[in-house]
């Protein structure tokens, strides 16, 4: 089978994945000239469920609870199993203990703890919740290593390609253009970020620090990297971060370690995520489109569950197959 995915973000490359080893022709295009710039690059990378159920949907961590082995799989060493620390300054313990209530695969923790965990925050906080399960990659890292493994499974990439058909008839295109795909009932909800250079902390995992009104990650990378992130503008705007984010953003970061104050602010960045309504992703079919949508603020989490479905969809349901050789007849 041929298949033409639209769209080279976490959700186009997860399903040439899922397609390509159940050995589909899979080409993959994209309106940009390399895999960067996009929603997924501006990712914190992290496979939180449990954390997400916060303010989520009991699907999120149905779908999400077996991400971090879906991607440990298709690029192994890539992700880091370390879990999840969250923790409040103490005038917002109530917001701990608000989180708790609403989530569930943590264990309470007390400062001794904390600062075995973490060396770095000791002192810092008298309590926290260590939600140990959970793991956290690279977003970057591993859309290139995804791609890398495509090519070497002999998926083609075209980029820059627009609206155009690429060479040669596909039995079956994949919508995973996100906001660009235009769904009645998507909106975009802009998501905004920093990176900071710093020798002074250390982290082994994200740190989710809660604020009643503005709760931040603050993930590790390497070479001294921190991604800091949250926010959730309800816009589809795509332009510059505005100082308001940066500053709450960078304040929130110092109230988790001084240190980051003097900080190298290495980057800026925006990404526009598509949600429906009830901010769960959805796999359409129209004929021989099939559509993966609404990854909301999830994509690196649920995008392995979307594509099982989406690949199963088109390779697997005897249905979906009649439909998909009745239009090309």
């Amino acid at each position: 089978m041929k298949v033409l995915i639209r769209g080279a973000g976490v959700a186009g490359l997860t399903l040439a994945l899922e397609l390509a080893t159940r050995g589909a022709d899979v080409t993959v295009v994209d309106t940009r000239r390399q895999i960067a710039g996009n929603a997924s690059w501006q990712a914190g990378g992290m496979l939180a469920p449990w954390c997400e159920r916060e303010s989520a949907e009991e699907a999120v961590l149905s779908l999400g609870s077996k991400a971090a082995d879906w991607w440990s799989a298709a690029l192994p060493g890539q992700v880091m199993r370390n879990g999840t620390l969250v923790v409040a300054p103490a005038r917002d313990a109530r917001e701990l203990d608000r989180f708790g209530c609403r989530t569930s695969g943590f264990r309470p923790i007390d400062a001794e703890a904390i600062a075995t965990l973490e060396p770095d925050l000791e002192g810092r906080f008298g309590r926290a919740l260590f939600f140990a399960e959970e793991a956290h990659l690279d977003p970057r890292k591993a859309l290139l290593g995804l791609q890398e493994k495509l090519v070497g499974m002999g998926v083609r990439f075209e980029f820059g390609y627009g609206t155009v058909q690429a060479p040669g008839r596909a039995e079956v295109e994949a919508d995973c253009t996100g906001m660009a795909g235009a769904r009645p009932g998507l909106r975009g909800v802009r998501g905004e970020m920093l990176i900071l250079r710093t020798r002074d902390v250390s982290l082994a995992r994200p740190v989710r620090l809660l604020h009643p009104r503005i709760p931040v990650y603050v993930v590790p990378r390497a070479d001294n990297l921190f991604m800091v992130g949250a926010t959730m503008i309800e816009s589809a705007d795509a332009g510059p971060i505005t100082a308001r984010s940066v500053m709450e953003l960078l304040n929130a970061a110092y109230a988790l370690h001084p240190a980051f104050g003097e900080a190298e602010l290495v980057e800026t960045g925006v990404g526009v995520r598509p949600a429906f309504a009830d901010n769960l992703p959805r796999v359409e079919r129209d004929g021989n489109t099939i559509r993966i949508n609404g990854l909301y603020r999830h994509g690196f989490l649920l995008a392995p569950a979307m594509a099982r479905q989406a690949a199963d969809m088109i390779l697997d349901n005897p249905t979906a197959r009649e439909l998909i050789h009745e239009a090309h007849r």
